[in-house]
């Protein structure tokens, strides 16, 4: 599906305030009504839109946030996966090219949490390595 720029201009607002009125949309938009909504269905529809979602405050969040940048074994990625899924502290897992095989998203409300969360990792059969990465602060976070 080929997006317009008045599509990137509706995704781009619902990315700020997904609760927005139709009405303020069409508004900021310059569009009619019946129009932004025309284009909501479509983009429901087709999938580019796939749900509405809750975003929590950082005042929610754990205050402690880190990267486990982990190798692991050949054809140990469904052990590992599973191993890491049954982790509470993990938040993420993508898999990735280069010296690395996946990247593991973490959070923790303590120190010891995350250590005892990165010792899990390294522990875990098929796991080569880890390197971790403790978040400092944010400086852009665009899914906000």
């Amino acid at each position: 599906m080929q997006l317009d720029e008045t599509d990137h201009g509706l995704l781009d607002l619902l990315a700020d305030n997904a609760r927005s009125p139709v009405a303020t949309l069409a508004r900021k938009l310059g569009l009619a009504r019946t129009t932004v909504q025309a284009r909501l269905d479509r983009l429901e529809a087709s999938g580019v839109i796939a749900g509405y979602t809750l975003r929590l405050s950082d005042a929610l969040r754990a205050p402690l946030r880190a990267t486990a940048l982990v190798s692991i074994e050949p054809r140990s990625a469904p052990a590992v996966l599973s191993r890491l899924k049954s982790l509470p502290g993990v938040r993420t897992v993508y898999t990735t090219s280069g010296r690395f095989d996946l990247i593991v998203g973490l959070e923790a409300e303590t120190t010891e949490a995350l250590d005892d969360t990165l010792d899990r990792i390294g522990e875990t059969r098929g796991v080569k390595s880890s390197e971790s990465l403790i978040h400092l602060s944010t400086k852009l976070d665009r899914r906000r």
